[in-house]
């Protein structure tokens, strides 16, 4: 299936180069139909988007800026948040303005061709996504041309989180497993934990004695929970000290997959990281049709089936 891709992987790309540089180029991408990029430089006082084509500058007018614009649906935000950024379009027309050529450009006729794709798409598949907003309930993503979607905080990873900002940052290029499809809202539903590994292939990497960074999840009476992965935790004894978000040396005590726990020691405290993880994907491509986290020995857990 052809993937319209998130806003900013085609910008540099040599083929999008290429057509931007030259009338005959952008004339061609018209006859195609081509979604290309190219980055917004301004948005005047009538909320009209001037493009950079490569030397040509490209407009936008404002009801082509975004679907929903023209019916009031979309907010103005969407258009002035669009500056110094990359934005998708077609060639609508080339016109000439006092000896010049001024390409007219529309990111909404791209996002229509990239929901209409998008719609077709079935719950188990993996597509690429940008994240473009963080709030506490959810990670906001671009899966096309800037066609929003949004990943709920609880589907981030099996490791809970108290904000996305604790997996994500903004701008970020993950892969994201589309769970739903409603045609007449013109929406998906995504998650993104069923990506990350299963409890067994996380506990794979993590050796019996070994000692390994974490952070601090969660601190009950009994114990503290420690975040190896996005996908695997373990429990330390209480300590005195130790706060939640706090990132931690842990030696590994006892691994038992049949229960599926690990059992830790806090050895130090550490430096915070600037920024999260690198995340690992165990799928990021094709269809997931089935997924279960734990074990059938180690109970239900979460499970995902297409």
């Amino acid at each position: 299936m052809k993937e319209y891709l998130p806003e900013g992987r085609l910008l540099n790309t040599p083929e999008n180069r290429a057509m931007l540089t030259s009338p005959a180029g952008l004339h061609r991408a018209m006859a195609e139909g081509r979604v290309l990029e190219g980055m917004a430089v301004l948005c005047d006082a009538d909320h009209n988007l001037r493009v950079d084509c490569g030397g040509l500058t490209g407009i936008i007018p404002r009801v082509e800026a975004a679907r929903g614009i023209a019916d009031g649906s979309t907010r103005e935000i969407a258009i002035l948040s669009r500056v110094g950024k990359p934005v998708s379009f077609v060639v609508d027309s080339l016109e000439g303005w006092d000896g010049h050529w001024v390409p007219i450009l529309s990111r909404r006729m791209a996002q229509e061709q990239a929901l209409e794709l998008l719609l077709q798409r079935r719950p188990g598949d993996i597509i690429p996504a940008t994240v473009t907003h963080l709030e506490p309930f959810g990670a906001f993503v671009d899966i096309g041309c800037g066609i929003p979607s949004m990943i709920s905080v609880e589907r981030i990873s099996i490791s809970r989180i108290p904000h996305p900002m604790h997996r994500f940052t903004v701008g970020q290029h993950i892969y994201t497993l589309v769970t739903g499809v409603d045609p007449e809202l013109g929406r998906l539903t995504l998650s993104h934990r069923e990506l990350l590994g299963t409890w067994a292939e996380n506990a794979a990497g993590f050796p019996l004695g070994a000692t390994v960074p974490g952070v601090v999840r969660s601190i009950k009476e009994y114990g503290i929970f420690v975040e190896l992965t996005p996908n695997l935790s373990g429990l330390a004894e209480p300590q005195h000290g130790i706060e939640e978000g706090d990132r931690v040396s842990v030696y590994l005590k006892s691994i038992s997959p049949e229960r599926m726990k690990i059992k830790l020691i806090v050895i130090d405290k550490l430096p915070p990281l600037p920024m999260p993880a690198p995340l690992r994907y165990y799928a990021s491509s094709g269809r997931l049709t089935q997924w279960r986290y734990a074990s059938e020995a180690g109970g239900r857990g979460a499970v995902f089936s297409a």
